[in-house]
């Protein structure tokens, strides 16, 4: 019977998906539909308002509307011609030097937007058109500027981290913490990758290293650079928790627009506000019915059935993480991340003990697995995104995505073969 529960599950989940039904009501529709045949479970609508309930009734989820907004603030201030000017003059002199500084400013943004798709459109343009009025191909420019606005979601703050440990039941400042080192790896894999090209392409320099303009353009991206510190810095110290620390992004992001930077308005604030407020109504809905899809999935024994085929497979914990790496993969190629992860994390927490796997090791793996999806064919989000935001033709993105594909992957294995790589900062500052 939990063999039919199963197909059930997922087959009516994919088509209902498939036909264009959003995410959240994919999952509800789902629960109800199956709930409806013979072979379901019964149909309570007080267990169904429970549970819908329960799952937005979450004092952590408030964590990503405020790093949403956190990061819209920070996007209209004009910190990113500040961040850009000071990874111009850091790493521009090299060989690509603008490639190089399309990478250092994702790795500098990722502390403050959260997400790959906030970080591509809002500098991806910056970045291209900087790239192409220097000389660069468009290919080359696209490329780069997709393949490094992933490095967005692993480093903290991360709007899918967030989501991952909601639904994992996971602490929000430990997964941050953990997926530092595998992030700073993407971004030395991205700047070995465009050394490698640049040296074969002969990509242009960009001026020689002046301390005095290096050191310039460092004091005006200071106050930039100190929300990531103060966001990571506040929750090692214990001053703040992960949550708290999303609300004091925002106090921050606010005091730089209106005090420092001196560039926006209430009305701005005001559009801010009214765009982040929508997301997350949208995003606490999608939440309730997540909740009931995996209350339904635990109570028909479905994963216990996975675990079942999974450990009957006998591998080694490697290997197993290997295999749901790979369907994480696939998944990512024609869904969107949200919805991946909210199908698949309800089904493999309970199956983390048995299976021998980490929870935060493996939310790493998994953030990391799904944000290589988004500049993968044929449903890439980034692919789109950059597409609206540049010159360039959606063939000739996703063309231009191909030699970082390797490289990124390689940092995903590593990740999975080595799980220190995660855990070792969260154990040393004595979050595990």
């Amino acid at each position: 019977m939990s063999e039919v529960l199963l197909v059930a599950f997922i087959g009516l989940l994919m088509v209902l998906y498939g036909i264009g039904v959003p995410a959240a009501y994919s999952l509800g529709l789902t629960v109800l539909l199956i709930m409806m045949l013979p072979i379901g479970p019964e149909l309570n609508f007080i267990v169904i308002t429970q549970r819908f309930w329960a799952g937005m009734n979450s004092w952590v989820l408030l964590a990503v509307p405020f790093f949403l907004m956190a990061g819209r603030i920070m996007n209209i201030t004009g910190i990113t011609d500040d961040m850009f000017n000071f990874a111009t003059e850091l790493v521009g002199p090299i060989r690509g030097g603008l490639a190089q500084v399309n990478v250092v400013v994702s790795l500098i943004f990722s502390g403050m937007s959260g997400s790959a798709v906030a970080d591509a459109a809002g500098i991806g343009s910056v970045e291209y058109e900087a790239m192409t009025n220097n000389g660069y191909d468009g290919d080359d420019a696209v490329g780069i500027t997709g393949a490094s606005s992933i490095i967005g979601p692993i480093i903290p703050p991360s709007i899918p981290i967030v989501v991952y440990a909601v639904l994992a039941q996971e602490s929000i400042g430990t997964l941050f913490i953990a997926g530092i080192v595998p992030g700073l790896l993407m971004a030395l894999a991205m700047a070995g990758t465009v050394y490698y090209l640049a040296r074969k392409g002969g990509w242009p320099k960009e001026g020689s290293y002046d301390l005095s303009r290096l050191f310039e353009s460092f004091v005006k991206a200071l106050p930039g650079l100190m929300a990531p510190l103060i966001i990571i810095g506040g929750i090692l110290a214990g001053v703040f928790t992960a949550t708290e620390a999303a609300l004091v992004a925002v106090v921050y992001a606010i005091f730089l627009g209106f005090f420092y930077y001196r560039s926006i308005t209430l009305s701005d604030l005001y559009e801010v506000s009214k765009d982040t407020f929508e997301d997350t109504a949208s995003i606490v809905v999608i939440f309730g019915f997540a909740n009931l899809y995996a209350y339904w999935l635990t109570l028909a024994g479905i994963p216990d059935l996975i675990g079942n085929i999974i450990t009957g497979l006998g591998a080694s914990t490697v290997v197993t993480m290997l295999l749901l790496a790979l369907v994480l993969l696939v998944l990512g190629t024609f869904m969107e991340g949200m919805a991946v992860l909210l199908i698949m994390v309800p089904m493999l927490v309970p199956l983390y003990p048995e299976l021998g796997i980490d929870p935060v090791h493996f939310g790493i793996v998994m953030v990391v697995a799904l944000m290589y999806g988004l500049i993968t064919p044929p449903f890439g989000l980034i692919l789109f995104v950059l597409e609206r935001v540049t010159d360039e033709s959606l063939d000739k993105v996703m063309r231009s995505m191909l030699p970082y594909y390797l490289p990124l992957l390689i940092v995903l294995l590593a990740i999975i073969v080595v799980p220190e790589l995660s855990l070792a900062l969260p154990e040393a500052f004595g979050l595990l």
